[in-house]
């Protein structure tokens, strides 16, 4: 009788991970903020809660939040696409 190899334990935590993550949209949108974001802004911002499509980012500095109020409607548009689904529809920035 022959055996396969082991698995590497990196599959054996990615599934359990898939299984246990919260599925809230806020867990969703954390999973692919800086994909979508961008490492610039993704280094400077994080979204920090989700109420009725509606994300609020907490920024590093007011000059940050300024700049991603104004490029909202492109960041929102990335987020949804990265979500697979038309979740979210405003952003919130606030310094903290």
């Amino acid at each position: 009788m022959s055996r396969t190899a082991p698995r590497p334990l990196s599959v054996a935590v990615q599934a359990l991970t898939a299984t246990i993550a919260p599925a809230s949209t806020l867990a969703r949108v954390q999973g692919v903020w800086e994909r979508a974001v961008g490492p610039a802004v993704a280094g400077s911002a994080r979204p920090a809660a989700e109420r009725d499509g509606v994300l609020t980012v907490i920024c590093e500095s007011a000059v940050w939040a300024q700049e991603l109020d104004l490029m909202s409607s492109q960041l929102i548009a990335g987020l949804n696409v990265a979500l697979g689904a038309q979740e979210l529809r405003a952003l919130r920035c606030r310094c903290g």
